[in-house]
């Protein structure tokens, strides 16, 4: 698990999968879920959307990227998705935080 959470903070904008997490851990999907969860306490797709979404908040923040710019730069293909996800997670829109 620690390999996998190394290569997420490392390739965050890259597309990641679950199923190649596992297979690089040498374990079952089923497996490797259940263990990243006693970890990090949350799926890997959690963690991996989180650490994207805190990402490009500290890109909008600390060095004034914009919005579109900074959802494309930690891998997401659409600002409009980028900036539902952030809101849900930050109950707050990605432009209220760049104020």
């Amino acid at each position: 698990v620690a390999k996998a959470l190394n290569r997420v903070h490392a390739e965050y904008h890259e597309q990641l999968n679950v199923q190649t997490l596992a297979e690089e851990a040498n374990m079952s999907v089923s497996a490797f879920h259940q263990a990243f969860r006693s970890v990090t306490l949350e799926s890997p797709l959690q963690y991996i959307k989180k650490v994207r979404l805190n990402k490009a908040r500290d890109l909008i923040q600390l060095e004034g990227k914009r919005v579109n710019d900074a959802a494309r730069l930690v891998g997401y293909s659409s600002p409009s998705q980028f900036s539902r996800e952030d809101k849900r997670h930050c109950n707050e829109t990605p432009r209220s935080t760049k104020a």
